[in-house]
């Protein structure tokens, strides 16, 4: 997701300050790597130190805030302010430190994450994203070229990567079911093709679990079509449309026998069903 956060005005040299969002698993962007992806305190959890590394070339700053936002019913983020009906934020019981990082290359450190007053809380889930915000180097907003026209207009454009991680904080039992409806096989081009689906979330708190797509012939043959991994449903969505690519390489007949789609849990050892639907075709 992309957005325009901060616009300069400098003897007439605009510059745009591009801040990128992305919520990716074993978190990676620009430079910078963070794990865990996400963090759920639950339980009697209650302190998480999320791993910070540079893998770059270069020295880099990044300033450690919380953003907030609602999910659409196709996955995508939208910042919000104010929660939406049935959403709780999580950031007024959360504390971390620190605030701002400097990574060396190759250099790693930790951010700690604290829930705080958790027995003042009502039960039901709490969410916030925590946001690692590169600070641009200051040289880059300069005009270091004294012979520069300034009498003309100039454009510099300089992206400020950004990662955001979601900080859960769950009170009390979870009782959230999850259904999966309208599966179907489209057709994209002569080559491409999806499983396409809807989840459909109950309860008090957010579905989090890996994908698998199943091809299972007329004589029983079982072949992986294509997966995903953590899927999240939030609070407070009843849905979310879904689409899985088929892998190209894969070769089944996909006008005979059915289609399975598994919601699963993440686990080592046995992963247990969320959810899971099937067609024929």
């Amino acid at each position: 997701m992309y957005c325009i956060k901060r616009v300069f005005f400098c003897k007439k040299l605009v510059t745009l300050l591009l801040t990128v969002f992305f919520a990716l698993p074993m978190v990676a962007q620009g430079d910078l790597l963070i794990t865990p992806r996400r963090v759920v305190f639950e339980g009697n959890k209650r302190v998480e130190e999320l791993n910070l590394s540079n893998t770059g070339r270069d020295t880099s700053v990044y300033n450690v805030s919380f953003v907030q936002y609602r999910m659409a019913d196709d996955g995508t983020f939208q910042e919000i302010t104010e929660p939406d009906p049935g959403q709780n934020f999580a950031d007024k019981n959360l504390r971390f430190f620190p605030r701002t990082v400097t990574l060396a290359p190759g250099e790693a450190q930790t951010v700690r994450m604290q829930v705080l007053n958790r027995e003042r809380l009502a039960p039901g889930e709490y969410r916030s994203h925590v946001y690692f915000r590169s600070v641009p180097k200051e040289g880059a907003l300069g005009l270091d070229n004294a012979d520069a026209d300034t009498s003309a207009l100039s454009i510099r454009i300089i992206p400020i990567f950004g990662i955001t991680i979601p900080i859960i904080i769950r009170v009390g039992e979870s009782d959230t079911r999850v259904a999966i409806s309208d599966v179907a096989l489209q057709k994209v081009d002569d080559s491409t093709n999806v499983v396409a689906f809807t989840f459909n979330r109950e309860g008090n708190m957010s579905a989090y679990g890996d994908v698998r797509v199943t091809h299972i012939s007329p004589d029983g043959t079982n072949t992986l079509l294509g997966a995903v991994n953590g899927v999240a449903v939030y609070t407070p969505n009843k849905k979310r449309n879904f689409q899985v690519l088929i892998d190209r390489a894969v070769i089944v007949d996909l006008k005979s026998g059915s289609l399975k789609v598994e919601y699963l849990s993440q686990s080592d050892r046995n992963p247990a069903k969320l959810a899971e639907a099937s067609i024929n075709l």
